[in-house]
């Protein structure tokens, strides 16, 4: 079993950035690929980011390619998002996810374990 929680959300300007936590717990959280994801309303949830185990692997959404930076801290069990030149588009509920099908990383399907998400608002 793996316990997730996300922080870090908030309301912010265009342009602005943000940092989301996700901390993780379970004795084996750290060998989960982790993903983050995001809903807006009406939509389906999406894929945005996502970090093998080990830390060396990562993999982006087209749409926050070089805005947004995944990584992952194993000592502290906690994944993050840097979030960078925010658009009025980013705006969702985010979650992490963590998953052991590094086929099917993108796939929400594919994950098994879920936090309970994190609001991100970009007023223009």
């Amino acid at each position: 079993q793996v316990q997730l929680a996300e922080s870090g959300g908030g309301l912010v300007q265009a342009g602005d950035s943000l940092r989301l936590s996700c901390a993780a717990s379970g004795s084996t959280a750290n060998t989960y690929i982790m993903g983050w994801f995001r809903q807006a309303p009406g939509k389906e949830r999406e894929f945005v980011a996502a970090i093998r185990g080990s830390g060396g692997s990562t993999y982006y959404a087209d749409s926050v390619k070089g805005r947004f930076t995944i990584s992952r801290d194993n000592a502290k069990n906690t994944v993050y998002l840097q979030m960078n030149s925010l658009k009025p588009e980013d705006t969702a509920v985010y979650y992490c996810g963590a998953t052991i099908n590094i086929v099917l990383l993108t796939t929400a399907s594919a994950y098994n374990y879920w936090g309970q998400g994190t609001q991100v608002t970009v007023s223009s």
